[in-house]
């Protein structure tokens, strides 16, 4: 038999957008253009490839799940560079775990620090922002905890308002997902926001699991980072853990590599439940992996062309559909009073494909839907097909 609450969790975002698109015929003459993944199409960094090719008689090695020792200092030696970190915050060999990708980890770590109720006991808790990247929903499903949605709108600069927390469910929560810069809204969590959630989460025991995989791909200034308010409050790494990834630093989707660092005991059981049923980077992965951490150039050459893309969105929508520039990350989050019917309009007069909000998002106890209003817009291609995109955008709404 399958587990009913997997069975439950079949419905992902894209599967519902084929089932409304689908039967509909795009607009007639145009070539159809893909706006809805967040699939970075820049061309990946030349240092990655020579990495891969200089490497490449390791992929007849077993790797190891915690990756290369050269791998874990570059990635300590960025994290150090990137949030002016106070040396010997992270350690190489007991704050990191490399992984293959940030999404599976991301559900995996869940089973590492959720315990499951007893008959007696009260339900652990996993909150979870809505709108929200649908793996955080999946892993607390699958840990045997509740997911409790909580609203990100416009009001609170798209992040969970912590005042309407309660303490009883505070008490039984485990983890927090929190992603900033925001998926899909591209706001970034100011650090008196992130020193409220993590003294929350200090105050009662529970993990803050920052998804900060965007993180290097912003506008005008570089995000605050978890660790860097870690490091100033002195409190240590114990209720912390946080996921960065190269698929969008360095527009390296297919490597799979990213990494969590955090409390040393929870890397070094995640390491241990990884051996067991982890996919593990081969060895010249790692390779690369470490020739990309260690390397800041390409990703401002990075950052430079989605500035490109922020600007012609600025230019062709102006103030209409509620445009902002995002802070961080590569999606627009348009208010087109309507997600779901914009999202037919675009695809049969402009042949766009585009993401409602509503599918992006959870209805919460009053009935409403934070994303219904919203589309994602993914500004992942390049400059021309960009700016037709948007513009045909702007001509059919």
């Amino acid at each position: 038999m399958i587990n009913s609450e997997l069975k439950r969790l079949r419905g992902s975002p894209f599967n519902a957008l084929r089932a409304l698109l689908d039967p509909l015929e795009p607009a007639a003459g145009l070539e159809p253009l893909t706006l809805t993944i967040g699939e970075p199409q820049h061309k990946p960094p030349q240092i990655m490839i020579d990495a891969l090719h200089a490497s490449e008689h390791l992929y007849g090695k077993y790797p190891p799940a915690d990756g290369t020792p050269e791998q874990r200092e570059a990635i300590a030696g960025w994290l150090t560079r990137r949030y002016g970190l106070s040396d010997g915050i992270v350690d190489a060999n007991s704050n990191i775990a490399p992984v293959n990708g940030t999404r599976e980890a991301l559900f995996m770590i869940a089973q590492v620090i959720t315990e499951r109720a007893t008959h007696n006991e009260a339900k652990p808790a996993i909150l979870l922002p809505t709108p929200y990247y649908h793996t955080y929903h999946a892993a607390a499903f699958m840990a045997g905890a509740d997911p409790v949605f909580m609203p990100a709108t416009a009001e609170h600069d798209f992040f969970p308002d912590l005042t309407t927390l309660d303490p009883e469910l505070l008490d039984r929560t485990t983890a927090f997902y929190l992603c900033s810069p925001a998926n899909p809204q591209g706001t970034a969590a100011s650090a008196e926001y992130l020193e409220e959630v993590l003294r929350l989460a200090i105050k009662h025991d529970f993990i803050l699991i920052m998804d900060e995989c965007y993180a290097e791909i912003y506008d005008c200034k570089p995000p605050v980072g978890i660790l860097e308010i870690c490091d100033e409050l002195g409190e240590g790494l114990d209720h912390v853990l946080t996921f960065h990834s190269l698929s969008k630093r360095s527009s390296a989707a297919g490597l799979r590599s990213g990494f969590c660092t955090g409390n040393t005991e929870i890397i070094r059981t995640f390491i241990d439940l990884r051996n067991y049923a982890g996919a593990v980077s081969p060895l010249p992965v790692c390779a690369a992996a470490a020739a990309l951490w260690n390397d800041d150039v390409h990703v401002e050459e990075n950052r430079a062309l989605y500035r490109q893309k922020f600007d012609a969105a600025e230019r062709i929508l102006g103030n209409r559909f509620g445009f902002y520039r995002p802070q961080g990350g590569f999606f627009l989050w348009l208010d087109v009073e309507d997600g779901v019917e914009a999202t037919k309009k675009l695809w049969t007069k402009g042949a766009l494909r585009v993401l409602p909000g509503k599918f992006l998002s959870a209805e919460g106890p009053d009935g409403v839907n934070p994303g219904d209003k919203y589309i994602r817009v993914a500004l992942v291609g390049e400059l021309d097909k960009t700016e037709e995109a948007l513009t045909r955008l702007a001509n059919s709404l």
